[in-house]
């Protein structure tokens, strides 16, 4: 089933034409849980990784045997994805409860490779915004699933592109690491429904002058909600109580949701009208928990663009405005909600990459 991201509440460009140069866009990948093949674009699925050709691994000196078994991690997936809106069973308790933190794999030494997880596969022909090497149209990101690597003990990333059509024999079964640090480093295999959608740059990052016009617009649509609500009809309670009661708490709760049904919107533009949130190719970064910060190629200097944004969850915290019209139904579902079950920083990372050269080293940022 496609995703159709629903229009913006507002043209914000209508409103303030500045922000046409400030317009990029993006394909939200909207993975969702599901098994892709080899040859398809998919989030922890199958590679189309040659059969002759060595699977990446971490050799950097950590510990690896001490962690999450990967098979506990997507066997509590799948048990707590099936026991929704019940109880465990006892046995599914049982199994639950056997599922611990500890050495796994005593032999595995810290200075051993170890391979890395698949974390996504891309295609060029589904993903709009996916500007590949010249002659490749596949990128394959991995990852090791213990956070701590390097200066700032973070994850480490390995971007492969290559090209489909080079590929004969397909490796099986692929490699994977016994153990993660983590059980939030392992994403669950998702197949994607790839959407272009326009973005707009973060507002930090305007000037100063667009700033405070989109400040005051902000402001003006909290004046028109209060003198809506001055409007609303007088219930006989001074106390800021309804003096309305009900019959049983359900049916309390049924008028309650109503009401809150027929309250308008917040809008703003962080939220509503600027970056998408969900993992996506392109466009443009969020920094919402830190003020912003440069993402320099180190190799030449020039400014470098998010390639991916992994992201904690498919919605902004602030507002459902960007949930696809086919999940409407289903907002509180955690398989719409965060389908890959990934966390990494603060809940949200990406990877940029050098527009000029891809071979020049990328950078990760977190949120």
């Amino acid at each position: 089933m496609p995703r159709t991201t629903p229009p913006r509440p507002v043209d914000i460009e209508a409103l303030f034409p500045a922000l046409a140069s400030h317009r990029r866009t993006t394909t939200r990948l909207h993975p969702r849980r599901g098994t892709a093949k080899p040859e398809e674009s998919s989030v922890a699925g199958p590679l189309l990784w040659p059969a002759d050709e060595p699977w990446p691994t971490c050799t950097s000196v950590h510990r690896k045997g001490r962690g999450h078994l990967l098979s506990d991690i997507r066997l509590r997936r799948r048990i707590e994805d099936e026991a929704r809106g019940r109880d465990c069973t006892a046995e599914e308790r049982r199994l639950l409860d056997g599922m611990t933190r500890g050495t796994h794999a005593p032999a595995l030494r810290d200075d051993d490779p170890l391979p890395m997880l698949a974390v996504a596969q891309l295609h060029t022909r589904d993903v709009p915004d996916l500007v590949a090497p010249e002659g490749h149209d596949v990128l394959q990101v991995f990852w090791c699933p213990f956070e701590v690597h390097g200066p700032n003990r973070t994850i480490d990333v390995t971007l492969r592109w290559r090209r489909s059509a080079d590929v004969g024999a397909v490796l099986t079964p692929q490699p994977e690491p016994p153990v993660a640090g983590r059980e939030e480093c392992v994403p669950t295999s998702c197949v994607v429904h790839p959407e272009q959608v326009v973005e707009h740059e973060y507002l930090g990052l305007l000037d100063e002058g667009l700033q405070g016009e989109i400040a005051a617009w902000e402001e003006s649509l909290l004046g028109e909600e209060d003198d809506d609500d001055d409007d609303a009809p007088y219930d006989g309670d001074d106390t800021g109580h309804s003096s309305v009661s009900y019959a049983t708490y359900e049916e309390y709760e049924a008028t309650m949701a109503a009401a809150r049904a027929r309250e308008p919107e917040e809008l703003d533009y962080m939220s509503d009208l600027s970056v998408a949130p969900g993992w996506k190719v392109g466009g443009f970064a969020s920094w919402h928990l830190t003020d912003p910060a440069p993402v320099d190629c180190a190799a030449c200097g020039t400014a470098m663009p998010p390639l991916l944004t992994v992201d904690a969850t498919e919605r902004d915290g602030a507002s459902g405005s960007w949930l696809p019209r086919e999940d409407r139904d289903a907002a509180d579902d955690p398989a719409v909600v965060d389908p890959v079950g990934v966390h990494l920083g603060r809940g949200l990372m990406r990877v940029h990459t050098c527009p000029n050269d891809p071979n020049h080293p990328h950078r990760l940022s977190f949120q």
